[in-house]
C-alpha cells in the first residue's frame, strides 16, 4: 500500500528531474555560444591586413565550393526518383539512392555535377544530365555586443553591416569601428572594418567587441 501511495510522488520526482536535466542542457548550449563572444582577446590574431580583406572578398565573390553542413538540390533529367534535396554531411559527402556516397566538399558546382554524372553513369544511367544548386549555406554566428546573439542564414553577398542588422544591431556598448571575424579553418579572430565593404563567408563567427569610452 505504501509503495502504491509513493508511486505518483516518485513519478513526479523523476519527471521533475528530467525537466531539470533538459533545462540545464539547454542552458549549457546557450552558454557555449555566448561564451564564444565573451572570451578574451588572447586568441585574436590582430588586425586584418589588406591582403586578408581582399582574400575574403575574392572568396565571397568566387564560384562557390561545396562544404559540409549545406543543403543542396540535385536534378537528374527525366529521373524524378533520383532528383531531390540532399544534405552535405559534416564529412563533406552526399548520400544518394543507387549511387551511394559522393564526395562534394571543395568542388565547384560544375565539378560536382560531373562527378555525379560519372557516378550515375557507372551505376545506373546511360547518359545522365545532372544539375546542382545550393539551397542553404552554412549559417553565420553573431556574438558579443549585438542585440540578438545566435545563428543566422548566409546568403551570397552578405556583408558585415547586413549581418549586424540581422542580429538587431549593436548594443549601446558596441564598438562602431570594427568587428572580429573568424573564418572556417582560421586559428583565431581578426579585426575587420565595420563597413559594407567587409564581406562575410559561410560559417563565419562574427564578434562585436565592447567599445572603450
Amino acid at each position: 500500500m505504501g509503495a502504491e501511495l509513493n508511486a505518483p510522488w516518485l513519478a513526479a520526482k523523476r519527471c521533475k528531474s528530467m525537466t531539470f536535466s533538459k533545462s540545464m542542457l539547454l542552458i549549457g548550449l546557450i552558454s557555449a555560444v555566448v561564451g564564444l563572444g565573451a572570451c578574451s582577446t588572447q586568441g585574436d590574431l590582430g588586425q586584418a591586413s589588406q591582403a586578408d580583406i581582399q582574400a575574403t572578398a575574392s572568396a565571397a565573390t568566387a564560384m562557390p565550393r561545396f562544404a559540409g553542413g549545406e543543403k543542396i538540390h540535385i536534378t537528374v533529367f527525366n529521373e524524378p526518383t533520383l532528383s531531390g534535396d540532399y544534405d552535405v554531411d559534416p564529412n563533406g559527402v552526399v548520400s544518394l539512392p543507387l549511387a551511394g556516397t559522393v564526395r562534394a566538399v571543395g568542388l565547384t558546382q560544375s565539378q560536382f555535377e560531373q562527378e555525379l554524372a560519372k557516378k550515375f553513369r557507372s551505376e545506373y544511367l546511360r547518359d545522365p544530365k545532372v544539375t546542382v544548386t545550393i539551397l542553404q549555406y552554412r549559417p553565420v554566428y553573431l556574438v558579443g555586443e549585438v542585440e540578438k546573439q545566435g545563428e543566422y542564414p548566409y546568403k551570397p553577398g552578405l556583408n558585415v553591416l547586413t549581418a549586424l542588422a540581422m542580429a538587431g544591431g549593436g548594443t549601446y556598448r558596441a564598438n562602431r569601428n570594427y568587428v572580429l571575424i573568424q573564418h572556417i579553418g582560421d586559428k583565431g579572430m581578426k579585426e575587420y572594418p565595420q563597413t559594407s565593404a567587409t564581406l562575410i563567408l559561410p560559417g563565419d563567427l562574427i564578434r562585436v567587441p565592447e567599445r572603450y569610452f
